[in-house]
């Protein structure tokens, strides 16, 4: 359950209350500020036993391969490729819907806003109440604005870039995504990597690597028809573009998942996305999509698309919260191999004898991004305060498990 302190301020933990606490809760549940970590046990302490320290916690484990022994470090590990499977699976959808005749990229996101919209906005407005859903609008609103155009564009322009330049071009350049996100948080979240996360990212690159190699080799990335220079240009400028805006948006969900409820957050990003992108798709996709084939495929390939691509919104934050957005975007790095073995059944595809070597190396590049990490990893965000006081205690975040004990939810 939400509940509210003194402050007005939303957290995500369940804690038991009297009925005089709960009646107070209801009449600060109109007001809207920064979230604050209440007590749970209503006393003004934390529960008997719990670590209160973040020093403390990290104290229970110590040496290089501390995060190793953690389950968090495997729940990142599977939910990074959970994540890169869903990215495939939408590309796939993508695919299919073209060789139906059917192209609107920016349309058939549109449905995706709008269940996310339904969803999460319609949870957060009832934890808050209209007038408090208001107050939020009117307080944080801009922000979420923001992260939503930035999301709306990164994926318009990375759709738009495979229209003018070759497959290899654009993914090469997408690698942007990655540097942004890395100087970006470095900048102005203060975060410091490890000797050990660049080497990890540099070594999940150099597997992507490999597959561009067995790419080439095979002849698997050229493009079915000559693209001139000035379209190629052109291309890659939108690939650059988009890959800016992936980057920018990652870094802001991560800064705003850790300090307010995952609901408000992807609510308000639905909300606003399926403002600016339905916008952007009665300008641009008005013509392709009078003359788009209509049938039941398309129909069924639709609704896998936005299915799949709303269970990414989802999960996206929690990867945010539990690791980061440097990592989340090196977990996606896989997503070229798994595109790949869908694409043996769904294509017909052949898998080179470089693929599984790649592989192997990202996910390497991803155990080595953790050695030297504590107890908690990247789940402690430096502009959360020394025992993350700043944050709010929700799924998967640090603050939780000062508070809760060794928890992931």
């Amino acid at each position: 359950m939400a509940t509210y302190d003194a402050k007005g301020g939303a957290t995500e933990h369940s804690a038991p209350a009297s009925a005089a606490q709960g009646s107070a809760s209801s009449d600060l549940k109109s007001a809207h500020g920064d979230p604050r970590v209440v007590d749970i046990n209503g006393d003004g302490n934390p529960p008997e036993g719990v670590v209160t320290t973040v020093d403390e916690l990290e104290a229970s484990k110590r040496g290089r391969f501390a995060y190793f022994k953690t389950r968090d470090f495997y729940i990142v590990l599977v939910l990074g490729q959970i994540l890169a499977l869903c990215v495939t699976s939408t590309n796939t959808f993508s695919s299919l819907l073209v060789a139906q005749g059917t192209s609107i990229p920016a349309f058939q996101t549109f449905f995706n806003y709008v269940l996310l919209n339904i969803v999460y906005t319609s949870f957060t407005l009832y934890r808050y109440g209209f007038k408090s859903w208001c107050r939020m609008l009117l307080k944080d609103g801009w922000k979420y604005i923001i992260l939503s155009f930035l999301d709306v564009q990164g994926n318009y322009f990375t759709v738009l870039a495979y229209r003018y330049t070759t497959i290899l071009s654009a993914q090469l350049i997408n690698f942007f995504a990655i540097v942004t996100v890395v100087i970006i948080s470095f900048i102005f979240l203060r975060v410091r990597y490890h000797i050990t996360q660049v080497a990890g990212i540099l070594i999940c690159i150099g597997g992507v690597g490999i597959l561009f190699a067995s790419d080439h080799i095979t002849g698997s990335s050229d493009s079915a028809d000559p693209i001139s220079k000035g379209n190629q240009v052109k291309g890659d400028l939108f690939a650059l573009l988009g890959a800016a805006c992936y980057g920018l948006s990652n870094v802001v969900e991560e800064f705003l998942v850790s300090k307010r409820p995952l609901y408000e957050v992807v609510g308000q990003l639905a909300f606003w996305g399926m403002i600016w992108n339905g916008a952007q798709a009665g300008i641009f996709d008005k013509k392709s999509f009078q003359t788009a084939t209509w049938n039941s495929k398309v129909g069924g390939y639709l609704t896998g698309y936005t299915l799949i691509l709303a269970m990414f919104y989802s999960l996206a934050p929690l990867m945010f919260r539990l690791a980061s957005a440097a990592f989340f975007n090196i977990s996606l790095l896989t997503g070229n191999f798994w595109g790949v073995c869908i694409g043996v059944k769904v294509f017909h595809l052949h898998i080179h004898w470089m693929y599984p070597i790649a592989f192997v190396c990202i996910i390497g590049g991803l155990l080595v991004y953790f050695v030297g990490k504590k107890v908690l990893g990247e789940a402690t965000k430096p502009w959360l305060g020394k025992n993350q006081e700043q944050g709010v205690a929700g799924v998967g975040t640090a603050r939780r498990k000062v508070v809760r004990g060794d928890t992931v939810v």
